[in-house]
């Protein structure tokens, strides 16, 4: 499915408002949440990169599959996605995963000669996202059919190496309301 500029336009002014919620669940210490579902609502991880421009942190909720334990997910706007230009730039990422937050670094492997079944891997790892925005269904179409739809996303491996033990830079955020709550309980 090919997007008009204007539906591409309206579909990144979306994802804008929804990423930006997808970070704070994260901080919040939340992402296992979002992941609670991920045959319906997809695997989600952050991404945390740096601007290659303003070398500022910047943050992409990403889809993701893990196949034979190595860490993939795709850039679906193509070599003009801003995070996908940043990590090219700046390779060094860290990503927030259920399991915990790694660092690591990021490649393009576009040209990997398992490319197709890494990217069905990685739109199975969407949920409901691949089906709904790119009419992209992988458990039933043919490799032709997920070449042709996928021929302009980058397929990206991120070799993960340290991993930190943090919930969310924002869960004590939760701790206190929970305890605020519990306090305010307790006086009735």
């Amino acid at each position: 499915m090919t997007l008009t500029p204007q539906q591409e336009a309206a579909m990144r002014h979306y994802f804008k408002y929804l990423n930006r919620f997808m970070v704070i669940m994260w901080r919040l210490g939340l992402g296992r949440l979002l992941n609670a579902w991920p045959e319906r609502g997809g695997q989600i991880m952050v991404i945390v990169h740096t601007g290659r421009k303003s070398g500022q942190t910047r943050y992409a909720p990403v889809n993701y599959a893990l196949v034979d334990g190595e860490l993939y997910c795709s850039a679906g706007f193509g070599a003009k996605t801003h995070w996908y230009k940043n990590i090219m730039a700046i390779p060094a990422v860290e990503v927030w995963l259920p399991d915990g937050r790694w660092t690591g670094v990021a490649e393009d492997v576009s040209d990997h000669a398992d490319r197709l079944r890494l990217m069905r891997a990685v739109m199975i790892g969407s949920g409901f996202a691949a089906p709904l925005l790119a009419n992209i269904h992988p458990h039933t179409m043919s490799d032709d059919a997920l070449h042709e739809l996928t021929a302009t996303y980058r397929l990206i491996h991120i070799t993960r190496d340290h991993k930190r033990h943090t919930p969310g830079d924002l869960a004590w955020v939760l701790w206190g309301l929970l305890a605020l709550f519990l306090i305010t309980r307790r006086k009735r």
